[in-house]
């Protein structure tokens, strides 16, 4: 809860960084595509469990399914249809069209579906007592009947949880993503339908989608995620591009990176400029190994999201199959007095808070990795 305190104007809350702010430009009654996410309190797997590459759901995963379906038929509803939705453990995903301008804000329909929601979790909790078989910090072996976990302290547990009378199915708040490109619904609706098959996959390969703390890499202290033997692997190289090549250029280096992929090479990119981009996804589109180098790309260990982080897209399917590593130098790597000095030969003296200082950086520490004499 945010802390109060009092002011000459009265008493005011502490504000907090919201997580589910809602884009500025969109007028949530008006006609639009939308993919709403939410999560179960606490991330609790109240909905259901893995079985194989499906989900199976519980009593109130069911009646959340069912729920979800009756939205269209909600009072002022009917210019809403729900094209696609997925009942996963701890979170749901569902992707709706505002058809038409709808008479109040979207979200006031989720609000009346989490209500709904909450009706049916009390009905089938009311009078059943229910022990959780971990702590309240571990979601994956909790015990459920009917598919209702209690919030009651464990037995034996340490984590300072406490009992709690009433435990609502979804947090507060959700996540929406507004569909804008074309090509984005049927690839919503693939992720949409792929989603127990990734979490089996995220399941089955738990390593490789770990954040790991304080790695060095050639001196070099970094975050990463992925298959760390890539970082290991004696032939490496770095894709640079410089922003003024030509296509024809750019398509000449992309070929040649291709041809020393097939010799065993593994490429390492920020990914900075188009040649860059094009060519780390091509040697991705073949399914070749890559090492990408991140700026703030994994969220911070205090973060709500970060037990729940994973590469998105194709690069979700690469972490998986071991061919990809995910590498975020510490914020002070770009301030390394070494690192300072070779940026300056390079581009002069210009401001560390540039974004061109940023990238030359980032370009240099790749170089550092590569050249390691005990990676050669």
């Amino acid at each position: 809860m945010a802390e109060k305190y009092q002011t000459t104007e009265g008493w005011r809350c502490e504000k907090k960084t919201s997580n589910h702010r809602r884009a500025h430009w969109l007028d949530y009654q008006d006609p639009a595509i939308l993919l709403l996410t939410l999560v179960t309190t606490d991330r609790l797997p109240l909905l259901g469990h893995l079985q194989g590459a499906e989900i199976v759901r519980t009593t109130l995963g069911q009646h959340i399914a069912e729920e979800i379906e009756r939205i269209p038929t909600y009072k002022e509803a009917s210019a809403i249809e729900i094209y696609n939705y997925v009942i996963m453990p701890d979170h749901v995903h569902i992707l709706l069209h505002i058809h038409e301008r709808l008479p109040k804000h979207i979200g006031r329909f989720i609000y009346w579906f989490k209500l709904k929601c909450s009706d049916a979790y009390l009905a089938l909790s009311n009078g059943l007592e229910i022990r959780k078989t971990t702590c309240e910090h571990t979601t994956d072996n909790s015990s459920v009947l009917g598919g209702v976990p209690d919030n009651a302290r464990v037995m034996g547990c340490t984590c300072g949880g406490s009992p709690s009378n009433k435990v609502y199915p979804f947090a507060p708040e959700y996540h929406d993503r507004i569909l804008t490109n074309r090509g984005q619904l049927a690839a919503m609706k693939r992720y949409i339908h792929d989603n127990p098959r990734r979490l089996a996959l995220k399941r089955a390969n738990k390593d490789l989608f770990c954040i790991h703390q304080n790695i060095r890499i050639n001196n070099i202290l970094c975050t990463t995620m992925g298959n760390m033997f890539l970082a290991d692997y004696p032939l490496k190289q770095v894709i640079q591009c410089s922003r003024r090549l030509t296509q024809e250029q750019i398509d000449e280096q992309k070929a040649q990176c291709l041809a020393d992929a097939e010799q065993g090479h593994i490429f390492i990119t920020a990914a900075i400029s188009e040649g860059e981009k094009q060519i780390a996804r091509a040697l991705r589109e073949v399914g070749f190994p890559l090492i990408i180098l991140l700026h703030e790309g994994f969220p911070t260990p205090d973060s709500p999201h970060y037990r729940y982080f994973k590469p998105q897209g194709v690069y979700f399917e690469a972490c998986a199959a071991g061919k990809l590593l995910l590498i975020e130098p510490k914020a002070e790597m770009l301030e390394r007095a070494d690192i300072v000095k070779r940026v300056e030969t390079k581009v002069g003296n210009i401001p560390h808070t540039s974004q061109r200082y940023r990238f030359v950086a980032m370009n240099t520490i790749a170089e550092e990795m590569v050249n390691d004499p005990a990676l050669k």
